[in-house]
């Protein structure tokens, strides 16, 4: 191991010796394929070798020549088996692992769903439960599972996640580590069988691991992992010059799509400048008691829970004044940025909402409030 990951092994040692509640460390990389389990393991023999106490949770090797030989000299809390529509599967033993107590797991897959009758829906809120035992945990997830970015790599790719962690749980990891490859490097690999097995590798090339596509993904992970440090930077060092700290207002109608579309990319500027946001749905008369479809009432639902899951205060309203209900929210809650979603709008609605929208405009402008459209 050269002097640089010697040095990330120590400094990682230094942090669970550091704390009672367990450590965080998270590799997330482009795609599948990319190395983030080989390098686990890397660090898991360099772990036992520090003596630190530590097993296997949850590893999937996908049969990878490489990876699987890492698993050699490892010790391994076997996963428990469940039977569920009369198949026989295994999942990770949460219990086992608290029971077992080692300073650190590793726990892949992070993105993972649980089996139906399992303590939690999601492995991402086992490791919760593992952090809060005071175990240490190392895991592993692709930048296409994150939440606020799932519209955005669904348009790049072509390909529905449905497996997604809120970004919230990057926020409690302790370091976030970017496993970069060019996309020719993930090609090269993905051709020479280090990625799927020989039947998978024509349709690959033909659909996910497509140069432009892995160039994309790979900009996005980059972004992330530097976004990240920059905010631990900022949360560790205390800034000299006080700015001005920001405060996002996201406002939401019944139209499903804008609505997600503005609650994401909300949540991304938030999460940029590490700051406390709020979506604001004002429910006017016409949507009032029984009067919304059905349909556009379960998006509504699903968007303020994925407001929720994305780290935001809901506020709910009924009103027939929107611009005045804006503007009223927005100054008793110190909103610095209220972001709205473009209007899909024919011309006769443009032409009757125009003086609402310069009410707003006019409003803002006697404030230090921005105003940001987002597409």
């Amino acid at each position: 191991m050269d002097d640089n990951k010697s040095s990330a092994v120590k400094d990682f040692i230094d942090l669970v010796k550091r704390s009672r509640r367990g450590k965080f460390k998270v590799y997330i990389g482009m795609s599948a394929g990319v190395g983030k389990t080989y390098r686990m393991l890397q660090e898991a023999h360099a772990l036992l070798k520090n003596g630190i106490d530590l097993h296997i949770g949850y590893i999937e090797t996908h049969n990878r020549a490489e990876t699987h030989a890492l698993l050699e000299g490892i010790p391994i809390i076997p996963r428990r088996k469940i039977f569920y529509k009369g198949k026989e599967l295994e999942e990770m033993d949460l219990q086992s692992i608290l029971n077992i107590h080692p300073e650190v797991v590793i726990v892949d897959e992070l993105a993972h769903t649980n089996v139906e009758g399992s303590k939690n829906t999601k492995r991402w809120q086992d490791v919760i439960d593992i952090l809060e035992a005071g175990i240490s945990v190392i895991s592993a997830v692709n930048i296409q599972h994150l939440e606020s970015m799932n519209g955005e790599i669904e348009k790049i790719t072509g390909i529905a996640i449905t497996e997604r962690i809120p970004d919230k749980i990057l926020e409690f990891a302790d370091e976030v580590v970017n496993i970069d490859l060019t996309a020719d490097e993930l090609i090269d690999r993905l051709k020479a069988g280090k990625i799927y097995d020989e039947s998978k590798i024509s349709r690959a090339l033909g659909n996910f691991f497509q140069s432009e596509k892995i160039l994309q993904l790979r900009e996005m992970a980059l972004k992330e992992v530097a976004h990240r440090l920059e905010r631990k930077i900022s949360l560790e060092i205390p800034k000299q010059i006080k700015l001005r700290p920001e405060r996002f207002l996201a406002c939401i109608s019944s139209n499903p799509e804008t609505a997600k579309t503005v609650i994401r990319k909300t949540a991304r500027l938030a999460s940029y400048y590490n700051s406390p946001w709020i979506v604001l749905y004002v429910q006017n008369s016409s949507e009032g008691g029984n009067r919304i479809k059905l349909d556009l009432q379960r998006h509504l639902i699903n968007n303020l829970k994925l407001a929720t899951e994305l780290g935001a205060e809901v506020i709910k309203v009924k009103s027939d004044h929107i611009t005045e209900t804006i503007m009223r929210i927005s100054d008793e809650k110190e909103i610095t940025t209220i972001c709205i979603g473009k209007p899909h709008l024919n011309i006769f609605q443009i032409v009757w909402r125009t003086a609402v929208f310069n009410q707003l405009l006019k409003h803002i402008s006697t404030t230090e409030t921005d105003l940001v459209i987002l597409s």
